[in-house]
């Protein structure tokens, strides 16, 4: 019934595939979607590769991707699709701080990112300013990436080295402050021990920190 209302409306509709491993996330977005005259969503996967395949023959204009889901991550699927699909916009809806993640996604390709907590009417908002070629982040986080963008990355010498990790060696510190043991980092991020082992070792080095103890109590506390 109201995709028949928006037809005989006459209204060009953005076609919106949604990227999210939790059925919940994914039918709170469609129902969302479906009140809009102007949007529509053509399809919805629970990972990566899927996404990669939907977009294929689906052909959205926007992507609303999570960046925890299993295999690919978020940030990986991004990539994947500038390098395919370079018409298609990326939003990323997640859970994760956006202090944290936002550049990494803009860096990625990303045009926004959203916390999930922000409710729908700003995704709504989000969605439109970035089907309109916009990038969509908070005021303070548009604030932040300018000054890193001018030279002024804020926060400490810490900071600013975490922003230098790798996406796969901020992985696994960020799986380490959530408390998981080598072997379920390795099970999580689907690499081995000892590729772990060897992340863990080398944040240490750049974080000047004295150990393997030290690194689980500051990834823990930050």
């Amino acid at each position: 019934m109201k995709a028949n209302r928006k037809r005989a409306a006459g209204v060009a509709e953005k076609r919106i595939l949604i990227v999210d491993d939790h059925p919940m996330t994914r039918y709170g977005i469609a129902q969302l979607i479906g009140q809009e005259p102007d949007l529509e969503m053509c399809g919805e996967v629970d990972n990566a590769d899927r996404a990669l395949a939907a977009v294929k023959t689906l052909k959205p204009d926007l992507v609303v991707a999570d960046l925890a889901m299993p295999g690919k991550s978020g940030l990986e699927l991004i990539r994947d699709l500038k390098a395919q699909y370079p018409e298609v916009a990326v939003l990323v809806v997640s859970m994760h701080d956006e202090s944290i993640y936002a550049e990494r996604v803009l860096r990625a390709g990303g045009r926004g990112y959203l916390m999930k907590s922000a409710g729908g009417e700003k995704l709504l908002q989000a969605i439109r300013r970035v089907l309109h070629g916009k990038v969509s982040v908070s005021e303070a986080m548009s604030d932040r990436i300018m000054n890193v963008f001018a030279g002024h990355r804020p926060g400490g010498a810490r900071d600013s080295t975490l922003a230098a990790l790798t996406e796969r060696e901020f992985g696994v510190f960020e799986l380490l402050g959530q408390g998981l043991t080598t072997r379920e980092t390795a099970k999580n991020l689907h690499i081995s021990a000892k590729t772990v082992e060897t992340h863990r070792s080398h944040i240490v080095d750049m974080l000047k920190l004295k150990g393997s103890s030290q690194l689980t109590k500051f990834a823990i506390c930050w």
